[in-house]
């Protein structure tokens, strides 16, 4: 499939939670960590291991890059709660009850990005790129991410709110997203995204 579209990288998904709240949800995850450790065994391209909205925790961080992971996308909890989803498709009161119970689930995006950046630097593995999504939506958001350590910032609500009005609107909330960020960086000294991660610089940052 990779090379069908020449793709740039395979993202793999890891959504245990929204799997086991759907009436048609997969779940065989027996073996997981060694699939994905041969998968980027064999394959050319990077391997990405994204989450979907509950965070990555330090073990798995640890567990992932130990396998051969190019980049981890913590995507933490703040953002599109994909329990809640599933409860408002949810074919019957059990499942629908199930998934309310998670409706708070999931490791904060600041809190997984830390240990995972953490966890990053016990395994002396610098080339393993951090991507920062779950619930950011500002320039300040993304400064305070690449602060934290991501390499990458993704972001889909303030985009999708966009779009419905023109994709002129959609281009003119990219630069103000990045004119904020540009501000940010302005005011706490920061000349370049490197500066930004000094610690004391934007805020403090526990090593």
């Amino acid at each position: 499939v990779v090379d069908m579209v020449d793709a740039d990288a395979l993202i793999l998904h890891l959504n245990p939670l929204q799997e086991v709240l759907q009436a048609e949800g997969d779940l065989n995850w027996r073996g997981l960590l060694a699939k994905i450790e041969a998968v980027c065994r064999r394959l050319e391209k990077p391997v990405i291991a994204k989450e979907v909205g509950w965070g990555i925790s330090e073990q798995a961080a640890r567990w992932l890059i130990e396998a051969g992971i190019s980049a981890i996308d913590v995507a933490g909890a703040g953002g599109t709660s994909w329990s809640q989803v599933e409860m408002h498709r949810a074919p019957n009161e059990r499942l629908r009850r199930l998934a309310a119970a998670f409706g708070d689930w999931g490791i904060p995006t600041a809190e997984s990005l830390v240990v995972a950046r953490r966890t990053r630097d016990a395994l002396q593995q610098p080339h393993v790129c951090l991507f920062a999504s779950g619930g950011i939506r500002t320039g300040q958001e993304i400064a305070k991410c690449v602060a934290l350590g991501a390499d990458l910032v993704g972001l889909a609500s303030p985009f999708l709110k966009r779009a419905v009005e023109s994709v002129d609107a959609v281009s003119e909330e990219m630069e103000l997203l990045s004119a904020e960020l540009r501000i940010a960086m302005f005011c706490s000294g920061a000349g370049d995204v490197t500066q930004l991660r000094q610690a004391g610089v934007l805020m403090k940052v526990t090593r």
